[in-house]
């Protein structure tokens, strides 16, 4: 019976992976076996002989450590992928759970968007998404799901059960957004409705009545904004920043706090919000597309200035995975250095480093078996996650 078998069985497992190159903290080991207990790495060397272990013979393969995904939302084009057309989320999540695998995410803080808005982006959407990813999720979901909530500023409603989230350990990551347009900004407002309408389906009227009546909560929406951070801090859950774009936002962030500068607006913002502590993160499309949809700084640019921290998945998984490659195709690091930008970093940034983002003994076993010379995601062979094989697939 191969490993795969045993793991549908739920067969607890000792395992050695040999013959396979290891990315660790110090670079990488050749030839080595791997041996992993209880779900976490015991021993990474090149001399191991070991007894009582079910072999994996990964000759010729790569091992890396597994990516760690803090921000992506392309979740939401499988439970709607058109504006007012929802599929159940039993299928659409565990759909999705498939993509993150194929894509070599084994950690994936699910970005759940708690906005004003009807529909998708709604309270009642995101309490969906919550319940059934930590309670009926755990029994279909293989890839590590953490909560994250991407919490708009101007919704003021239900917001003692959002306190009640953070404070009964439901959300590990919490970031401010704030997306509803400014009054009189008539380029923010039109690609603010564009996006809109590819999530609900609302008249001009109806969108245009929805942000007026939202207008007028941002002052409450600011006051319940700081006994959220407040309560983030006492139960240690890390805070986030979100397209800080002047100097008065990121010191508003550093005021906060906040652990984590997502997606600053300008090479001297990430400088700026680096220089207080925050790690910078910004999406893998940006690298792979060429620059921010948006506007924003490229991640290329980031990266040749010395303001990239970690990377993450945004809208589009498969990105994750290619953008290591990309930065030491474009000699703007070492292979070895992007990797930890997806794996190490994302973990020390949101405080799981004592368990996840190396590979190294006493973490959870989380990893990838790959093919050399492949940059694309077809390049995975298989999926591990606390030692136990998730995912495989055929060798190109």
């Amino acid at each position: 019976m191969d490993c795969f078998a045993q793991r549908r069985k739920g067969a607890k497992m000792k395992v050695a992976i040999q013959g396979v190159d290891v990315l660790t903290a110090e670079g990488w080991i050749k030839d080595a076996t791997v041996l992993i207990e209880d779900g976490r790495f015991v021993s990474v060397d090149q001399v191991s002989s070991p007894n009582g272990f079910d072999l994996v013979n990964a000759k010729g393969l790569q091992m890396l450590p597994g990516i760690i995904d803090l921000h992506g939302d392309a979740f939401e084009r499988m439970i709607c992928p058109r504006p007012g057309v929802n599929f159940p989320l039993p299928i659409a999540i565990a759909d999705n759970d498939r993509n993150l695998l194929s894509a070599g995410i084994t950690t994936f803080f699910c970005s759940i968007t708690d906005s004003y808005e009807p529909g998708l982006r709604s309270r009642d959407s995101a309490r969906a998404l919550i319940d059934f990813i930590l309670e009926t999720g755990k029994q279909v979901l293989s890839c590590n799901h953490q909560i994250h909530i991407r919490h708009e500023e101007a919704n003021t409603k239900g917001h003692e059960e959002l306190c009640d989230w953070l404070t009964s350990g439901r959300v590990q990551l919490l970031s401010i957004n704030d997306h509803l347009p400014p009054l009189g900004n008539q380029q923010t407002l039109n690609r603010y409705i564009k996006g809109l309408r590819q999530r609900i389906s609302l008249s001009d009227e109806e969108i245009k009545e929805l942000i007026t009546q939202v207008q007028a909560q941002r002052h409450q929406g600011r006051e319940q904004i700081e006994q959220l951070v407040e309560l983030a801090h006492t139960h240690n859950i890390p805070l986030a920043s979100h397209d800080d774009d002047s100097e008065d936002k990121v010191a508003q962030s550093q005021r906060r706090q906040v652990a984590i500068a997502e997606f600053p607006g300008s090479i001297a913002l990430a400088a700026q919000s680096r220089s207080y502590g925050a790690a910078v993160l910004m999406g893998a499309p940006n690298l792979v597309r060429g620059g921010s949809h948006v506007g924003y700084m490229s991640v290329a640019e980031a990266a040749k200035n010395d303001v990239l921290d970690c990377l993450c998945s945004d809208y589009h998984y498969p990105s994750l995975f290619h953008a290591p490659f990309k930065l030491n195709e474009l000699g703007l690091m070492s292979f070895e250095t992007a990797w930890t930008l997806v794996s190490s970093r994302p973990a020390a940034a949101v405080g799981i480093s004592d368990r996840k983002g190396k590979i190294a003994p006493g973490l959870d076993a989380d990893f990838l078996l790959i093919s050399p010379n492949n940059s694309l995601p077809a390049a995975i062979v298989s999926v591990y996650i606390t030692g136990k094989e998730v995912a495989r697939y055929p060798i190109n």
